[in-house]
């Protein structure tokens, strides 16, 4: 596509939401209401003793928006957020949190709505499945390697994928399977699926719209029969017009419900709950993300029988996850200072090692060694790509009305 026409697809995709987003704008202060039962709102500044000197004087505020699992939020709130304060203490961080990212529909319409009539929207970066949907859609500020140097040290093709966004960690799903009683486990998505019609009420994935792990096994059920010219569509660019390609995959998914752990068509209702019936011993196999393995596995929560393979043809998805600066942010400067130091050595080496055990985005030789020991056989830039937040989204509500107890 050349550039015109991509400045006409990209006006084209804000066009069709902006009425609604200035509606939506015009009484956000429902809208933030509305996030009270799944949004925490956390300050988090540096203290100091009354017998030592005052801090800094905070001069900028940092807004950061976060629409993710729970797992998220505690690696910005415990981990990054201090030590950027402890790096930069003139910046105060503002963390906003909304679960499992269920209203990114009145976020996107809120941050459109705020481009458009150029004002705040409240969010400075923003860390959440929909920044590749902003950028594709022109409403993330331009980044590079002079507003954000550490950029140089990022894969150009997983840069380019984010649309504007900016990654900063990685992560994949994977197969977690029970090694006494599996003891060699499926290298197939037709091997996984035989398996388990053939070992009905031992295995389990996730209600896809409580978490990833979840999602991602239904996404590569449906990938299966979606052609790989169509799943590039899907994965780039918002088409609801090519879902009638996922009818085939959510009907082999709907056939999987006297199979699956339950047999009666329910489902774990997040990924934690997925790890759980495999640490309980209830399933000898799941879906799960491989850094939430890896910390339960550290911890001793997962039993050291539990191990994890992926599969092929295709694999489960996985790759980088972006956050942007918004267009309209108020705090765009701050925002890069904070974008830039999370792609740091000091930074990167808290999200391998730190509460998430994540995928770097820069070179291994330029990070700790031991725990760069870790993430050998990891590259980030070879991850099959879950579809845009917006398709997602549907696929989503797809399986919902679909395939459970039906």
């Amino acid at each position: 596509m050349n550039a015109q026409g991509d400045v006409m697809r990209k006006s084209k995709v804000v066009k069709t939401i902006v009425v609604a987003a200035i509606a939506i704008f015009a009484i956000s202060a429902s809208i933030q209401s509305s996030f009270a039962a799944t949004k925490t709102t956390k300050s988090i500044s540096k203290t100091t003793s009354a017998k030592k000197a005052a801090a800094p004087k905070i001069i900028k505020d940092i807004n950061l928006f976060i629409s993710a699992d729970t797992n998220i939020d505690d690696l910005w709130v415990k981990t990054l957020v201090p030590a950027f304060k402890a790096k930069h203490p003139e910046y105060k961080v503002n963390v906003i949190f909304d679960l499992h990212g269920l209203h990114d529909a009145q976020t996107t319409a809120k941050i459109t709505a705020a481009t458009v009539l150029k004002k705040d929207p409240g969010i400075d970066i923003i860390d959440a499945g929909l920044t590749v949907q902003l950028g594709t859609s022109g409403l993330l500020y331009p980044v590079n390697t002079k507003n954000v140097p550490n950029l140089k040290d990022v894969p150009k093709s997983v840069f380019a994928a984010g649309q504007g966004g900016i990654p900063y960690r990685g992560s994949s799903v994977l197969l977690a399977y029970n090694s006494t009683n599996v003891p060699t486990p499926p290298k197939t998505l037709d091997d996984l699926l035989t398996w388990i019609k053939a070992h009905p009420g031992k295995f389990t994935y996730n209600a896809p719209n409580g978490g990833g792990s979840g999602y991602s096994f239904v996404q590569t059920v449906v990938d299966k029969f979606v052609p790989e010219a169509t799943r590039r569509q899907l994965v780039a660019d918002i088409h609801p017009e090519l879902e009638g390609a996922w009818d085939a995959g959510l009907e082999v998914l709907r056939q999987l419900n006297t199979s699956t752990f339950g047999m009666n068509g329910t489902y774990p209702s997040n990924n934690a709950a997925t790890l759980n019936l495999l640490a309980t011993g209830q399933v000898d196999m799941g879906t799960v993300w491989s850094d939430q393995f890896t910390t339960a596995s550290r911890t001793g929560a997962m039993p050291s029988n539990i191990k994890v393979a992926q599969i092929s043809n295709p694999s489960f998805t996985g790759g980088a996850s972006y956050f942007g600066v918004p267009l309209a942010a108020k705090n765009a400067r701050g925002a890069l200072v904070l974008a830039n130091w999370v792609l740091s050595a000091e930074a990167q080496d808290l999200i391998m090692g730190g509460t998430l055990n994540g995928y770097p985005v820069i070179p291994l030789s330029k990070l700790n060694p031991a725990l760069a020991a870790n993430f050998k056989d990891a590259d980030i830039g070879n991850l099959r790509a879950g579809y845009l937040s917006a398709n997602a989204n549907d696929l989503k509500t797809k399986w919902a009305s679909t395939v459970p107890g039906k």
